[in-house]
């Protein structure tokens, strides 16, 4: 009876000490994750700051609607190519660099930063497709720009069927790079804001992107370039204006789905061949051009991002096109 009274205080010692070490463990391991929540925060606070004070300034602020919108202004032909991002484009006057490059010995370029991306403010006013357009209309007439090719990457596919079809006197064609089609599919469902906004807040949206650098699309430019295009992502990265527009993007998308481009518009659209992530893209958007007088569609090899990879050929078909229907 003894013995067995010995062994099961000794097992009994043995379970609190193993309890105790679990506890500990347990104790550690929070502490450790605290801090290293805490310490994530702090760096993304830090560097927040420090690189704002490295960002280098570009182009031109416009007031528009109280705000101010960066836009850059290049080259000097007599013809105009205004430019609009696809979705959450960090920098688009870096980002389209590339296709600027290529546009500027045959024409004035210019390349509108909407609120929120690259240097302009953000508005925090619904990012709905009709303040959208009414906001890209409103700086190109601060500017005095009058007649141009409108031409849009992605999401701005959405935007310039609106625009073209408010401002149809105004553009002379519309170029689609890779650009959204309204019957695409796959926009329904709700965006998740608070996820966005937790990434953002917490520091581990730049986590994520120190750790996986891939992620960040960026074109081929020089070092410097890039590091302003890391520094003006992740200033922008889930601000309240991006994650508005991705709430709105259902609503913008179908607000749109019964309008057609304007017969007589010029129409090309540049789409990256062999798309994979939506069925029949490349008839969709011959759907489009099937009723215009003059409409093409070209595909290439490459990504979504054909502006990246695609500048010199995008300008050349492009030219041909302009001079084939005049």
């Amino acid at each position: 009876m003894k013995q067995k009274e010995e062994m099961k205080m000794r097992m009994g010692k043995r379970m609190k000490k193993t309890l105790i070490f679990i506890l500990k463990s347990i104790g550690v391991i929070t502490i450790a994750l605290a801090l290293f929540l805490v310490t994530v925060f702090i760096v993304n606070i830090v560097c927040n700051k420090s690189e704002l004070g490295r960002i280098e300034p570009y182009g031109q602020l416009v007031p528009v609607d109280g705000k101010n919108m960066n836009v850059t202004i290049q080259g000097n032909g007599a013809e105009t190519v205004v430019l609009l991002p696809g979705y959450g484009t960090g920098s688009p006057a870096l980002d389209f660099k590339p296709l600027v490059e290529q546009l500027i010995p045959y024409y004035k370029v210019v390349v509108i930063e909407p609120f929120g991306y690259g240097l302009s403010d953000v508005t925090k006013k619904d990012r709905t497709i009709d303040n959208i357009v009414s906001e890209t209309h409103e700086v190109l007439q601060k500017l005095h720009i009058n007649r141009y090719i409108l031409m849009g990457h992605s999401i701005a596919g959405i935007y310039g069927l609106e625009y073209v079809n408010k401002f149809e006197n105004e553009v002379t064609a519309f170029v689609g790079i890779d650009s959204s089609v309204p019957t695409q599919g796959g926009m329904e469902g709700e965006f998740p804001s608070d996820t966005y906004r937790l990434l953002k807040k917490s520091g581990f949206g730049r986590l994520i992107m120190k750790l996986n650098p891939d992620q960040s699309i960026n074109p081929e430019v020089d070092d410097a370039t890039k590091e302003q295009i890391r520094m003006i992502s992740l200033k922008n990265m889930f601000n309240s204006d991006v994650i508005n527009e991705g709430e709105h993007i259902e609503n913008n998308f179908k607000a749109v789905e019964n309008l057609k481009f304007p017969k007589n518009l010029p129409l090309i659209f540049f789409l990256a061949a062999n798309n994979k992530d939506v069925e029949r893209w490349e008839t969709l958007h011959k759907e489009q051009i099937k009723d215009s007088v003059n409409g093409k569609v070209m595909s290439f090899e490459g990504d979504h991002y054909l502006h990246h990879t695609r500048s010199k050929e995008i300008v050349d078909n492009l030219r041909r096109f302009m001079e084939e229907i005049k």
